[in-house]
């Protein structure tokens, strides 16, 4: 028999070790460099294990992670050579071999440069998680202020969304009303979160600012009055940490949903508490249909909603964060922004509703930079008013008749996909197919086309609180079934968000058990 050098038996070694989680020796595979265990992390919103622990390359910022974990991440597959001491990962028709110690890989081939070799340390053959994830189509996202590494594999960016938006707004979803207990309001979260994830929900839409406040501890806005029956009022605990852990907790994506302009849902302001923006800064509050709003057109206003917004988008650790269809107002009462409109419009336009629409693209534009600039994994997305525009207004808007975002609301959502604004979009489309002035199907067409080619994900949000209304055509659930077998049929289409939560869960005209069905096929 023929035998091995030593350096080919520690190479074996190395790779029975590598197999079967035996041990080596720092004398054959320990790497040298200063290494920290402080990082985490996550594939999606779930930490993944790992059969040794990930580790940061001190000085070089890079975060290296088993072979193994590539391959039980992605599906890949890994092999070995104990010859060349080479790690070879395949997946999806593209092949990466990394060399131990070498500072180049070669991918498909070609060689590519590393900022970190491969290496083998804790009996295990490390690789930077960047790079391989990233030559692999995955998408790759540091978090200096958590050391969290967040992955987001094809099969994870493709997933389809099936959301549920949780109203707190009037204790619509959550809280079942104001002034519950602390364990009480958690029961009846988690209970929610069960029940939604039960149905096939893997994300949900919480709304953390019903007006102008708080569901977590805020140094610009205050406690929201749903959790306390008080504005102001400390509940004692921080729900919005609560709620994302409890989320992730089960695979679920937990986006921070935000009303940005809404200040009350009456004309009464001494119920407001005293630090309260509209109390501090009543120049920026207009009244309109009976509620006060801060006023779009005012720029320090602006800039406060999106100040409000980053003190989450910094401090927890959320999936995306979510706009609805409030801008400028509903209602046929005039909004009486004219002495706003003389001020703040400098004489560059003519028309007021072009610098309406120009306020809110602003705001929507300068929220995306600093949600990108902090996050950029953090989603960002807006559920607008179902209809854009009418054809007989626009003769590229859609086949409708009824008001319309842009005209009614001044919200340009076309501008925010063709600038790359938002991450995706959500229209309310709340009607049956076939219904005479706003069929679905037409909608659907018409918001598949405006998003194609655009890299602006479309998601529909389903009117799931209609059905087993007294009408003909929402008098049982295949409404909405229907509607999401016609959504499967355009490939634009990447999933569905639902209004509300009790709604879905509620099996109203047997939706629940409907939903349950459709998803589990």
């Amino acid at each position: 028999m023929r035998w091995l050098s030593l350096n080919k038996c520690c190479k074996i070694f190395c790779l029975l070790a590598m197999v079967f989680g035996l041990s080596i020796t720092p004398a054959v595979a320990m790497a040298n460099a200063d290494v920290s265990y402080n990082v985490r992390v996550l594939v999606g919103e779930v930490s993944v294990p790992s059969e040794a622990p990930p580790y940061i390359i001190v000085g070089k910022g890079v975060t290296m992670v088993p072979a193994r974990f590539i391959a039980e991440t992605l599906g890949a597959t890994v092999s070995w050579d104990p010859r060349t001491s080479t790690a070879t990962i395949a997946f999806s028709g593209k092949t990466i071999a990394l060399t131990i110690g070498r500072s180049s890989a070669l991918v498909n081939g070609q060689s590519v440069m590393l900022s970190a070799p491969a290496e083998i340390r804790n009996s295990r053959t490390m690789v930077p998680l960047r790079f391989v994830m990233e030559q692999l189509n995955a998408k790759v996202y540091w978090d200096p202020n958590t050391y969290t590494v967040r992955i987001f594999t094809p099969s994870e960016q493709e997933k389809e969304m099936r959301g549920a938006w949780i109203a707190t707004v009037y204790n619509i979803d959550w809280p079942s009303k104001p002034g519950l207990g602390i364990a009480e309001q958690k029961a009846e979260f988690v209970r929610m979160l069960d029940e939604l994830k039960a149905v096939g929900i893997n994300a949900v839409f919480v709304q953390v600012r019903p007006t102008a406040d708080a569901l977590y501890p805020s140094k610009l806005v205050p406690w929201s009055s749903v959790l306390t029956g008080t504005q102001g009022k400390n509940p004692g605990y921080d729900p919005l940490a609560f709620m994302v852990a409890e989320t992730h907790k089960r695979g679920m994506a937990f986006h921070a949903w935000f009303n940005p302009f809404r200040v009350t849902l009456d004309d009464k302001l001494d119920s407001l508490a005293a630090n309260n923006p509209a109390k501090l800064h009543p120049e920026w509050i207009i009244q309109h249909g009976g509620k006060w709003m801060f006023n779009p057109g005012i720029p320090a206003a602006r800039a406060h909603i999106i100040d409000a917004i980053m003190e989450v988008v910094r401090q927890y650790d959320i999936d995306g964060v979510h706009l609805d269809d409030y801008f400028y107002p509903y209602g046929s009462d005039p909004f009486n922004d004219d002495a706003t409109f003389a001020q703040y419009n400098a004489g560059r336009f003519t028309d007021k509703g072009d610098w309406r629409r120009d306020n809110v693209n602003q705001f929507v534009h300068q929220l995306s930079a600093s949600i990108k600039q902090a996050k950029p994994y953090v989603a960002f997305g807006i559920s607008p008013f179902g209809i854009w525009r009418n054809a007989k207004d626009d003769p590229t808007g859609s086949d409708t008749n009824g008001q319309s975002s842009y005209d009614n609301l001044y919200a340009d959502a076309r501008t925010w996909i063709r600038n790359g604004w938002i991450d995706y979009i959500a229209p309310q489309l709340y009607w049956t197919i076939g219904y005479k002035n706003a069929s679905y199907d037409k909608l659907v067409d018409w918001w598949s086309k405006e998003t194609s080619g655009t890299g602006v994900k479309l998601y529909i949000g389903q009117a799931a609180y209609m059905v087993g209304a007294n009408t003909t055509n929402w008098a049982g659930s295949d409404a909405i079934i229907d509607e999401l077998k016609y959504n499967r049929t355009k490939p634009q289409v990447k999933g569905s968000i639902f209004f509300s939560a009790k709604d879905v869960i509620g099996n109203k005209a047997g939706i629940t058990d409907a939903l349950k069905q459709f998803y589990s096929k």
